[in-house]
């Protein structure tokens, strides 16, 4: 009967512990200078050497020609403490998983207050300490942290933070680690030849990848292996069934299928990993390493052969030619993918159904981007701004410069007025062809240098649309902002769209804590998201406080205009005609200058305010002659309901409480709401 591999090859020495030379050489170093702290610490992951270390440690320390770094193997306690010596009575190997508590600790301070038997110091080893309670680590505390001079302490723990402070700062830690993969190769190819096992190239991969680069445990696998094999050595497909891993041949097909596209024989390869009893959480995780090793070599080249370590050559052809196939960026699409389906699949009652929807996952990102676009070109996008259809407005009619001065006389205010009050017939005249555009004051030099059409306000013209298409759209905004409830219930109920104007949005509140509220969060950016969303329009949304403006409506032809008006005459409509060629001469001065000014800016056509008939006592009215009306007036009829009926940026609100003194309750309506008193 043997004995197990790793108990037949466990290091003597300092020299022969694989991979740890970053803990195997200070502490060498120190024990050449007689350094040696009272009390260590070695943590790493199960089977890297901890426990190993500490006993050659002893064996250094105990060693009748030390302390020394290389025991002489010849004195007693380096016999007895060497590979399958029967132990020392000085050095005291304790399992800390069943001594963790305060009786153990108090008998260990028993036992260490004693002298060595024999040897040069008494020396315990704690393995396991992470399960010593804390309870037992404060009954160890005085002792480790004040011990005898004959006393040494080494902890060995897989998980070093549930050592407590306490202890933990009174010793020398030192981490060990993983072998690294071709270290521990180089390794496990030296114990064959000393076994005189063939081993088949491609196998020792394999037994590095299960033991997780742990020696102890790639020796444990090693040695099943060696074990299970016959006169022929350990092979491939040996190791390969016994380990569980998926089958190169298998991968290869998977791989080829990716590549190609061929949903008929990944799926085949479904059907084979389920059929032949692998696990297809292994299969995945195969999968996904032979995705890793493929993205190494589409990466690196020639150099990615090298990072791949020890591997046949006859795969290591068919890996490059599969990378060249697959690409670098196909192949991480493939490995997100794969990964993916590795962590869904932890814990899933249906495995299978996992697998096959990894692979139409994979067949779905290797279609051709075209095939994938196509649904979302069938859709029309929503256009960025799509106003209303509205008739095509004729072209702006020639009409003369303004006159940069204008004298400030009654008489020619009162024939100005008329053609300042009329923005329609300015930017639209040849709307009708019953009504000629208003004459300018001077004719002859109007002719002589006829002015270029006035360019349609585009600015204007734009921000209206944008505002004619959010308020005729904005219940499907609000629908779409619905997800946001704190923002839906306070814009539904309170606010409404005033403007649009250079990309800022507008909402008029009707109180003012909401509008304070709605400034202060995130409410204005997931309106202005919703907008982005439904409409297409990319805005900033603001609030004010005050009531929106009415929507504005599409004018309705002027040709339907004088129409109506001889349709339905009325004694009314005659009154205000004879008030409106009246009005101007009421006027003060500044406001004669300042009207023909701001009609003729191509800014925007503004609505302006009704003309008033003058108060009856007002002599100045009497004496100006009425000048000779050829053609009616362009705004002969009071402003429709839907538009303002005067401009609020013209007429401050105490000239109006002025002018409305001595007008009549019909007159204030009229000139307030823009509207005709009809009598009954």
């Amino acid at each position: 009967m043997t004995t197990a591999l790793y108990r037949r090859y466990r290091p003597d020495s300092f020299a022969d512990v694989v991979g740890q030379e970053h803990v195997t050489a200070p502490l060498m170093q120190a024990l050449r200078a007689d350094r040696v702290n009272h009390a260590y610490l070695f943590s790493g992951p199960r089977g890297c050497g901890k426990t190993t270390s500490a006993r050659i440690l002893a064996r250094c320390l105990n060693c009748a020609e030390g302390p020394t770094d290389t025991p002489c193997g010849r004195c007693e306690s380096c016999m007895e403490l060497a590979r399958g010596g029967a132990g020392s009575v000085d050095v005291v190997e304790i399992d800390a998983a069943s001594h963790n508590g305060v009786d153990d600790a108090r008998e260990l301070r028993e036992r260490a207050a004693f002298a060595p038997a024999r040897d040069r110091y008494k020396i315990f080893i704690l393995d396991e300490a992470h399960m010593v309670t804390p309870q037992g680590f404060n009954a160890l505390l005085k002792l480790v942290e004040e011990p005898p001079a004959h006393v040494r302490f080494i902890f060995a723990t897989t998980e070093p933070e549930k050592v407590i402070g306490t202890i933990r700062s009174r010793t020398h830690h030192y981490p060990f680690r993983l072998v690294p993969p071709p270290v521990l190769t180089g390794y496990l190819q030296t114990l064959c030849e000393a076994e005189q096992v063939e081993v088949a190239s491609g196998v020792l991969p394999l037994v590095v990848r299960a033991g997780g680069g742990s020696v102890r445990d790639s020796l444990s696998v090693l040695d099943q292996l060696m074990a299970g094999s016959d006169d022929s050595g350990v092979t491939y497909d040996r190791a390969i069934s016994l380990l569980g891993f998926t089958d190169a041949t298998m991968l290869d097909d998977a791989i080829d299928a990716i590549a190609a596209a061929d949903g008929a024989s990944l799926f085949d390869v479904v059907s084979r990993v389920m059929s032949t009893g692998h696990e297809p959480r292994r299969f995945v995780e195969d999968l996904l390493e032979r995705l890793r090793d493929l993205l190494v070599l589409a990466a690196a080249g020639e150099g990615g052969a090298r990072a791949l370590g020890d591997m046949p050559e006859d795969q290591l052809g068919r890996m490059k030619d599969q990378a060249r196939r697959l690409g670098l960026a196909r192949g991480s699409v493939a490995a997100d993918h794969v990964n993916q389906a590795l962590t869904h699949m932890v814990g899933a009652t249906s495995p299978r159904l996992h697998l096959e929807l990894l692979c139409a996952r994979l067949l779905a990102s290797e279609a051709p981007r075209e095939a994938v676009a196509r649904p979302a070109a069938a859709s029309p996008e929503r256009p960025a701004a799509a106003p209303a259809p509205t008739p095509t407005p004729a072209p702006a009619p020639v009409r003369a410069a303004p006159e940069p001065t204008v004298a400030a006389t009654p008489v020619e205010a009162s024939t100005a007025a008329p053609a300042t009050a009329a923005p329609a017939a300015q930017t639209a005249p040849s709307e009708s062809p019953d009504r000629a555009p208003a004459a300018p004051p001077e004719p002859a030099r109007a002719a002589s240098a006829p002015a270029p059409a006035a360019p349609a306000p585009s600015g204007s013209a734009g921000g209206a649309q944008d505002t004619e298409l959010v308020r005729r759209r904005w219940d499907e905004v609000l629908g779409t902002l619905e997800r946001r409830r704190v923002t839906w219930t306070m814009v539904k109920q309170s606010a409404q769209v005033a403007t649009i104007e250079g990309g800022v949005l507008t909402l008029a509140f009707d109180n003012a804590s909401l509008a304070s509220r709605f400034g202060g969060g995130s409410h204005a950016e997931n309106v202005a998201l919703a907008v982005r969303e439904t409409l297409g329009l990319q805005v900033t949304v603001e609030a004010v406080m005050g009531a929106a403006p009415p929507a504005s409506r599409t004018p309705a032809p002027a040709a339907a205009r004088p129409a109506q008006a001889a349709a339905a005459p009325s004694a009314n409509a005659a009154a205000v005609m004879a008030a409106a060629a009246a009005a101007p001469a009421s006027a003060p001065p500044s406001s004669a200058s300042s009207r023909p000014s701001s009609a003729s800016s191509p800014a925007r056509p503004e609505p302006v305010a009704p003309p008033e008939p003058p108060p009856a006592s007002n002599p100045a009215t009497a004496a100006v002659p009425m000048p000779p009306v050829s053609s009616p007036p362009p705004d002969d009829e009071p402003p429709p309901w839907d538009e303002p009926p005067f401009d609020e940026e013209e007429i401050s609100d105490d000239d109006a409480r002025a002018d409305d003194a001595g007008l009549s309750a019909a007159e204030i309506l009229a000139k307030e709401l823009g509207g005709t008193v009809v009598d009954d």
